[in-house]
């Protein structure tokens, strides 16, 4: 059996994209920058205008909060308490509400085929295990029946799962809402040239303090140097890439990735290795990366073509390239 999970390396290739082209500041001063591992991958923030840490600081409290808050594993959590109530009510902060309504508009948007209670399938499968394994089949096919987002009910601040075997799980999209608050934050501050990078969902504060762009590498699936396939511009924007190179493994010759369908809880095969979106909201953007994944390469760029100022890149099983109408080549 082989088994690979990327990770976040800094200066090489990141879990999503490579960087490339982002060093440098104003008045040949350093960046600082924060270099840690939360949300189950490395994050990365450089700040190139300030050398306040006091604001690195806070970017990791906010990233360790919003974990705590949002976690489908993670004892306590908001998440981990609907999951547990057993149907009854659970009152969940304003930022999870917002993160669970967002979550449903997309399972909405592609009816059903991005589904934010898919808890029940993503708790059998373990990548980061040392011996992963793929689930029985007839454990898959009792979790899939609980998989529908018919069954999350809000009341105000309260949510229940009116199925109490369903789980929500949000890991497809807290990564890109995370990584808004951040910038949210650091804009607040008065943060005008930084870059955020948690796992790979890149998310840039305006442009570098030289007034070039950010340039940004989309990695070649499966190269294990890293080396970008294309590269983007990226200026005051969010680039996420949902890719089968970025977690998986190989048993008895079949090939198992971490994007997994609603349908029958197994790894999508619709000869798509990854899609790259960009737009300016980092949530959107890693929403759209696995929602268009999931719809498959020609509904999925139907639907990119229908959404104003938002554009993407999809690679097949070959590395063909494929962008949206109006993608920045």
């Amino acid at each position: 059996m082989k088994w690979h999970r990327q990770l976040a390396i800094l200066g090489t290739a990141s879990l999503l994209l490579g960087l490339t082209g982002c060093s440098g500041s104003s008045a040949n001063t350093e960046p600082i920058s924060y270099t840690g591992t939360a949300l189950d991958t490395v994050i990365n923030i450089k700040i190139y205008d300030s050398q306040d840490n006091n604001l690195l600081t806070k970017c990791q409290k906010i990233c360790d909060d919003y974990e705590a808050r949002l976690s489908r594993t993670r004892e306590g959590s908001e998440i981990w308490q609907i999951n547990h109530a057993e149907g009854a009510y659970t009152e969940v902060s304003d930022d999870t509400l917002k993160l669970i309504q967002e979550g449903l508009h997309y399972s909405k948007l592609s009816d059903g085929a991005f589904d934010i209670t898919i808890g029940t399938v993503t708790e059998l499968w373990d990548f980061k295990s040392d011996d992963p394994q793929v689930p029985d089949a007839s454990v898959l096919a009792e979790a899939v029946t609980h998989v529908d987002y018919h069954n999350v009910e809000i009341d105000g601040n309260l949510v229940r799962l009116s199925d109490p075997e369903s789980k929500i799980d949000l890991g497809a999209i807290a990564k890109g809402f995370i990584a808004d608050k951040l910038k949210e934050y650091l804009k607040s501050e008065g943060v005008e040239h930084a870059l955020i990078d948690l796992g790979g969902n890149v998310l840039a504060i305006g442009d570098k303090p030289d007034g070039s762009s950010f340039l940004i590498g989309i990695q070649k699936p499966f190269d294990d140097r890293g080396e970008p396939i294309a590269s983007i511009e990226l200026n005051d924007q969010a680039a996420v890439t949902s890719g089968t190179y970025q977690r998986y493994f190989e048993k008895d010759g079949d090939f198992y990735h971490h994007i997994l369908q609603p349908s029958d809880g197994m790894p999508c095969n619709n000869g798509l290795n990854s899609v790259t979106i960009l737009t300016d909201s980092s949530l959107t953007a890693d929403a759209l990366s696995t929602t268009t994944f999931l719809l498959g390469p020609d509904k999925g760029m139907d639907l990119i073509n229908s959404l104003d100022g938002v554009e993407a890149v999809f690679i097949d099983t070959d590395n063909n390239l494929t962008y949206s109408d109006n993608f920045p080549k």
